[in-house]
């Protein structure tokens, strides 16, 4: 069970790390608003996928707000683009 654990964890890790090179190096807004919200699922799942290990439901709060980050987070940039594609018409 342990091996198993590291080898999740190990690929969410490279995940995560290819999920930041993506929002490094763009090349525009949208790449990079995909990608944190790419990261925060990868954050959501490994807290769940802890939760469902350890048998808790300690870090259910920390879900939601990063649930509630990431709808509004979207929110934010897709209206944000969308004011300045207006702009150039």
């Amino acid at each position: 069970m342990n091996v198993l654990l590291l080898v999740v964890y190990g690929i969410f890790g490279v995940a995560a790390l290819l999920t930041l090179w993506r929002i490094v190096v763009g090349p525009s807004i949208l790449d990079r608003a995909v990608a944190s919200d790419v990261l925060l699922t990868e954050v959501m799942c490994v807290l769940g996928a802890e939760m469902a290990i350890d048998h808790h439901t300690r870090t259910l709060p920390v879900l939601l707000v990063i649930a509630a980050v990431g709808v509004f987070g979207s929110i934010s940039v897709a209206r944000f683009v969308a004011r300045r594609d207006g702009e150039g018409r």
